[in-house]
């Protein structure tokens, strides 16, 4: 049976993803709040794996309790960690749990994160763990042998259309719609007009694509980005209108904030009036609360998925 994420991006909906970044330790007090809060605003709620190789929660395990809460769970799976069997083990744990959706990430280079002596694995890459979805989906492991019971998964990727040079990342792009990419949640996006050269190239292809949309709280945190980040590009428009809130004489306390969740939700109605893209995923990293004020920013305060096949 098709998960209900799938039979949303199969339908005309416009289809909105957010994720939650799991806590680092057992207390799932804060994560439970956030999968209460937003499990029936949003299609689907990604949990990250090990994001910026730092060590949380497992992702399977935040999955388990999406699906405990009446969500609908997209399990975030790097390859960065585990060896093909971890992964393959991992991927029949899932669907033995109803868990169907999959964003297939290679991962975050280890000395980033907070385990700079870990050994990063990465026996497959993203590409190659789409194809062993797919291979398990026809009754193999990627040995060859058997498998007892049968599998289906809505696997996914995602994509960075603000990467300069561009080029590779359309060749990844396509190589990932090979494999058997059905969905692409894309890496933060500023630009519209670019983004809207990059979907000419992507309607090309028979894959639904989500925009990233990534909450900026603060002209330095945009800064940041841009200077450290690669593959995402904060127009400087936007970060002088971040300043400018703060720097108005009675600019009131969270006015950063505020006029982050503004931007994003603008940015979200430009897309979704416009019809850029088949949805977006909102990213508010550790501002998960927000997520409800951004669908208000965006005029969609009262909006709810439905994910029916129309």
């Amino acid at each position: 049976m098709a998960s209900r994420f799938r039979q949303a991006l199969n339908s005309s909906e416009f289809v909105v993803t957010s994720e939650i970044a799991p806590p680092k330790g057992i207390n799932l007090e804060t994560m439970t709040h956030h999968v209460d809060l937003l499990k029936d605003r949003v299609h689907g709620l990604n949990v990250t794996d090990h994001q910026s190789s730092v060590m949380r929660y497992p992702s399977l395990g935040g999955c388990l309790l999406i699906k405990e809460r009446g969500g609908e769970p997209i399990l975030q799976m790097t390859c960065r960690d585990r060896n093909r069997l971890a992964l393959e083990a991992d991927l029949l744990f899932a669907a033995s749990r109803g868990i169907q959706n999959v964003l297939c990430l290679t991962g975050d280079a280890v000395p980033v994160g907070d385990h700079k002596e870990a050994a990063g694995v990465f026996d497959l890459d993203s590409v190659q763990l789409l194809k062993a979805i797919r291979e398990l989906e026809a009754g193999r492991d990627l040995g060859g042998n058997t498998l007892d019971g049968d599998v289906e998964f809505c696997a996914g990727a995602i994509v960075t259309p603000e990467a300069d040079p561009l080029e590779p990342q359309l060749i990844k792009f396509e190589k990932k719609v090979e494999a058997g990419a059905e969905f692409f949640q894309t890496q933060a996006i500023y630009d519209l007009d670019n983004f809207a050269s990059f979907m000419e190239f992507a309607r090309q292809y028979p894959v639904k694509i989500l925009a990233g949309i990534v909450l900026l709280s603060s002209a330095k945190m945009a800064q940041y980005m841009n200077n450290n980040v690669p593959g995402i590009f904060v127009p400087q428009a936007l970060i002088d209108e971040l300043a400018a809130a703060v720097a108005a004489p009675d600019a009131p306390k969270g006015a950063g904030l505020a006029k982050g969740i503004e931007i994003a939700g603008r940015m979200i109605r430009e897309i979704r009036e416009n019809r850029l893209c088949d949805g977006v995923h909102i990213m508010a990293i550790g501002r998960e609360e927000v997520v409800p004020d951004i669908l208000a920013a965006a005029g969609m305060a009262d909006w709810q998925p439905t994910g029916r096949i129309v």
